[in-house]
């Protein structure tokens, strides 16, 4: 079997994130202001540092996926987890005109890690040898906190909250190699590659 290559692109980043400023605030029992765009800019960080480490998108954000072509065997696993819908698909013809791909085309197997498009009824043919297919999807546990699991919420707690506290001192360090305790709360949910 031939895999496809598929490269995913942010389109869009969540419209909040997994842990609430006021959260992080609490958890360092700081009461001034002064520092709240600092500790902000350290929970998106963190959340971005999670989602790569563990190979899941917390909170729904929307991705774009480019192919060359489609799959011999129909069927496409992806590289974001989880997905839970697919927005739209096109392909590109040879003067570079997008081609709308049918949503009963394309389906989305519920329960699947990694998850898997199917390519089930008829597509257009790619006519470029490079990036002729977008497939858009939303990735992400769900559009609130509380959808996304605990461990991983915490995970971005306490690694935004250490950056905090010792600024400078630990990022470049953590970005090379996760603290135990925030790679332990990963370890149930990082995706395996095979």
């Amino acid at each position: 079997m031939i895999s496809v290559t598929m490269m995913p692109l942010a389109i869009a980043p969540p419209a909040i994130e997994p842990v609430s400023l006021a959260e992080a605030k609490d958890f360092l029992r700081l009461l001034a202001s002064d520092e709240d765009e600092l500790l902000g800019t350290l929970i998106t960080a963190a959340r971005l540092m999670v989602e790569a480490a563990s190979g899941r998108m917390l909170i729904d954000q929307s991705w774009r996926l480019v192919l060359d072509r489609w799959p011999i065997c129909g069927e496409l696993r992806l590289p974001l987890s989880p997905v839970g819908r697919i927005i739209a698909a096109r392909v590109y013809d040879a003067a570079g005109g997008a081609q709308v791909v049918t949503q009963a085309s394309l389906a989305l197997i519920e329960g699947t890690d990694p998850p898997v498009i199917t390519v089930s009824g008829t597509v257009p043919v790619p006519g470029r040898d490079r990036a002729a297919i977008e497939i858009d999807v939303v990735a992400g546990f769900g559009t609130t906190r509380d959808l996304v699991p605990a461990p991983l919420r915490q995970a971005v707690l306490r690694l935004a909250c250490r950056w905090f506290e010792h600024r400078g001192d630990v990022v470049s360090r953590d970005a090379t190699h996760l603290p135990a305790e925030i790679a332990a709360l990963l370890a149930p949910y990082r995706r395996l590659k095979l």
